[in-house]
């Protein structure tokens, strides 16, 4: 444990990195509880509003394995105060744009603020020693994650306050320039490493670095997921559906996503084939299962929150017939769990070792969706939301649970690793809320719990505990290797 009420030492950075997180989410997600004022003042059709949201959240995924990369090469210092001024820059033009293709353009380019993410996880596994790690990971992730909530509790205020159609304009415009000056505020006032420690970084660019054959194989199947969703992506703009796309932007859209794979997959190849010719040698080696299965949990746990905060509201007032207003009190307090959820997945895991708290986590999760899955308009919809609460909690849990383990596969890769599972949970979200718009709520939350079953499969037989030693810099300033165990 630490002193989470200092502001001194690791704890200043773990305080100053979640607030960055914060203000990323806050404009990247600002969008949601800003659309019901950007929709009566452009006079946009509903169809118009679902696919500045989608696009809102198209460029994460790709977004998210980049950025890993960049920050394992140049350090979260830079790459965070970039993201915030950049991201605030591209916000601020959305704030002005005065037409639909602008406001989408500048929409699919404001998803990379959401990588932002993955730029703190390398930054507070730098800072905070392999036994605390999780916890410290879950206050920057629970804590961070509420930028969402914070954008809906102040955005609209913001936008009534100053009154003409214009309002959402200047509510979006002074959360950017926050967001920029907090940039600022964030590169000169941190550092990547503590005094001492070495900044390891990767020894080739472009892609992650495996260890074995059996890994390379692994690793380029990893990545179909990550092209499917985007493919999902393209089918839901396309003329059969919001008609965004038309036939001809579609096939485009379809080749582009099919070439980029082959030239990442061949790029994979070259900064990887040396593992058929030259052993890596035992101190570099990691197993790349660790991170496959570490994405899908945070396909089950991040998707999961996504998906359900998106359309729990909605299930409430459809099924049950509740008042609108009742409807969303009761679905906001879905996101207020985070605060503690998260963390507390970290900080158990911390205690209780990573594979035994994400065995307990996902038989949670399973169970509890399964029981929604059978879930019916007779039932009490107090039981309901009861339930909900819970396998909220699980999930939320489970994302701190993730990530308390993703900074103990490989030091030097951890940004690209956290960058693919992040990655990996903007595919769940993308699956889960497509498969929210072609089925009923129960099969919605059947098809979660099945999900969810079969990840709990794999963390049973195929998850192995951390083993062994990372360099870790103490208070003094001196290095010791400190168990992981």
């Amino acid at each position: 444990m630490f002193n989470l009420f200092s502001f001194s030492g690791n704890v200043r950075i773990l305080h100053l990195t979640w607030f960055a997180f914060f203000m990323s989410f806050v404009v990247w997600l600002g969008l949601g509880p800003m659309m019901p004022f950007i929709q009566e003042a452009l006079g946009l059709s509903t169809q118009q509003a679902k696919v500045l949201l989608i696009l809102n959240v198209a460029l994460t995924i790709p977004a998210r394995v980049v950025v890993g990369m960049l920050v394992d090469k140049y350090g979260p210092k830079i790459l965070y105060s970039a993201i915030l001024i950049a991201g605030g820059l591209v916000s601020i033009a959305f704030a002005w744009a005065q037409t639909y293709d602008q406001l989408a353009l500048l929409r699919f380019l404001s998803g990379f603020i959401g990588a932002g993410f993955v730029v703190g996880i390398r930054m507070i596994s730098e800072w905070f020693p392999a036994k605390q790690t999780g916890l410290a990971q879950g206050i920057y992730g629970g804590w961070g994650n509420f930028g969402s909530a914070g954008a809906a509790m102040t955005l609209p205020f913001i936008a009534v306050a100053l009154g003409d159609a214009d309002g959402w304009r200047y509510a979006l415009t002074i959360a950017s320039i926050a967001a920029i000056v907090y940039g600022v505020i964030y590169f000169f006032s941190v550092e990547n490493t503590p005094k001492g420690a070495t900044y390891f970084k990767p020894k080739k660019t472009g892609a992650l670095e495996v260890t074995s054959k059996g890994d390379l194989l692994l690793y380029m199947l990893m990545n179909i997921p990550l092209y499917f969703a985007l493919a999902v992506l393209t089918w839901k703009l396309s003329p059969e559906n919001m008609g965004l796309l038309n036939g001809l932007s579609t096939t485009v859209v379809y080749a582009s996503l099919v070439l980029v794979f082959v030239l990442q997959t061949w790029k994979i190849w070259q900064v990887n084939q040396h593992v058929f010719t030259k052993p890596v040698p035992q101190m570099h080696r990691y197993k790349f299962k660790q991170v496959a299965i570490l994405n899908w949990a945070y396909l089950v746990t991040f998707g999961t929150e996504l998906a359900v905060v998106s359309m729990l509201a909605m299930f409430y007032v459809s099924w049950f017939e509740l008042p609108k207003v009742t409807a969303a009190l009761l679905a906001g307090i879905y996101p207020f769990i985070n605060l503690v959820a998260r963390p507390g997945g970290g900080w158990l895991s911390d205690i209780f070792g990573r594979k035994s708290t994400l065995v307990v986590i996902f038989a949670g999760i399973s169970a509890s969706f399964l029981l929604l899955g059978f879930v019916e308009k007779e039932w009490s919809v107090w039981l309901v939301v009861a339930v909900t609460i819970v396998a909220g909690i699980f999930s939320k849990a489970g994302s701190g649970a993730v990530y308390a383990m993703v900074p103990l596969v490989q030091r030097r890769l951890t940004g690209q690793i956290a960058g693919m599972a992040g990655a990996f949970g903007n595919v769940g979200a993308v699956l889960f809320l497509t498969a929210n718009s072609m089925f009923d709520y129960d099969q919605f939350f059947m098809i979660i719990g099945v999900v969810a079953l079969m990840v709990f499969v794999l963390i049973i037989v195929f998850l192995e505990e951390p083993q062994g030693s990372m360099a870790e810099v103490m208070p003094d300033g001196t290095v010791q290797m400190i168990d992981v165990k």
